[in-house]
Order: C-alpha cells, then structure tokens, then sequence
C-alpha cells in the first residue's frame, strides 16, 4: 500500500499515481499490491512542500510591495555583489552564484526591470556583458522588504523554534552545497 503522507506529497505536486490493475499488469497481482515506492520517503517532495509554504508565507509579506520572496533574493544578491565602483554584478557571475541558468535569470529580472527596481547596464570594456544595478527605487524597496522579510523569518524561527530552525538551515545549506554534490555523484 502506497504511504498516504508521501501519496498527498506528490499529489499535492501535480504527480498523480494510476492503480494498476492486477490483471492487466504484467507482473501479476502482486506487483500491483506493492508499495509503489518500494517503502521509502520522497526527500525532494519534502524538501518541494517545504520550500513551497515557507515561499508562500515570505510572499505574503512581501505583496504590499509587489515583490516575491525569489525577487528579495535577486535583489540582495544584487545589492551585495555591487562594488564601490557601483556596476553591479555580471549577469553571469549573478547566475553562477544562484546556482540557475542564465536564461532563468534573464527572465526573473524581466518584472524587476520592468517596475524600475533594477536597471540592467552594458560593461564598459566589454558590451555583450550586462550588469545588474538597483536603481535608486530598488534601493528603496530593499530597505522596505528588509523590515517586512525580517518580521516573517522572526515569525518563522519562532514557531519552529530556534534550534529547529537553525537545523533547518544547516541541513539546507549542506544540500545546497558542492560538497554534497560531488559526494552524490561520487555514488554513482
């Protein structure tokens, strides 16, 4: 029998699982009676789920100002890659550093470009390189998120708790990580 809490998971999704029908199937009756993941838990849908409430609720504090809790993100990374020379990042380095393709980010600074919040400038030496730059409306908006980020991850750390919350972070940081990476690859 399927595991209904790692059934709802992928459900909840979009993934659907059909029941196959025994005598249809061509391992008999009793393939189709299996736990259809073998009995384990699905860590990715987890972690999804996760990701997916905790966004939602950094997003409701931050639709006052026409953000998203993504666009915080860009916009931080953004304003902490800008030098004293004021260009802000490459594109690239940007992308390299989120750990996303170009082309996602190119497309998840459309609406900051669009209202003003980012302005997107050629390099001087180099013309086919842009640099991120907040604009002084973008400089704004940072300061006001930052108030409002700030009350939501307090809320956040308060009712998981500050040990769990730390753990929390710890755990997504080592996933996150190259080290995982390679020791995941190492595997194969």
């Amino acid at each position: 029998m399927v595991d209904r809490a790692v059934l709802n998971h992928f459900l909840i999704m979009g993934i659907t699982t059909k029941r196959v029908d025994a005598k249809s199937s061509p391992a008999g009756p009793a393939a189709s009676e299996q736990d259809l993941l073998g009995g384990r838990v699905c860590t990715n849908s987890a972690l999804r789920l996760a990701a997916r409430r905790l966004g939602q609720l950094y997003d409701e504090a931050l639709a006052p100002l026409g953000l998203k809790a993504t666009q915080l993100a860009l916009i931080i990374e953004i304003h902490q890659l800008t030098g004293a020379d004021q260009q802000g990042p490459a594109l690239q380095d940007l992308a390299s550093r989120l750990a996303i393709q170009l082309s996602a980010l190119t497309h998840a600074l459309r609406p900051l470009v669009r209202d003003g919040i980012v302005e997107l400038r050629h390099d001087a030496q180099d013309r086919r390189t842009k640099h991120g730059v907040l604009t002084p409306l973008g400089k704004t908006r940072l300061s006001e998120a930052m108030v409002r980020w700030a009350a939501a991850n307090d809320r956040v750390e308060a009712v998981l708790g500050p040990a769990s919350a730390a753990s929390l972070r710890a755990l997504a940081d080592q996933v996150a990580s190259d080290a995982f990476l390679v020791a995941y690859n190492a595997e194969n």
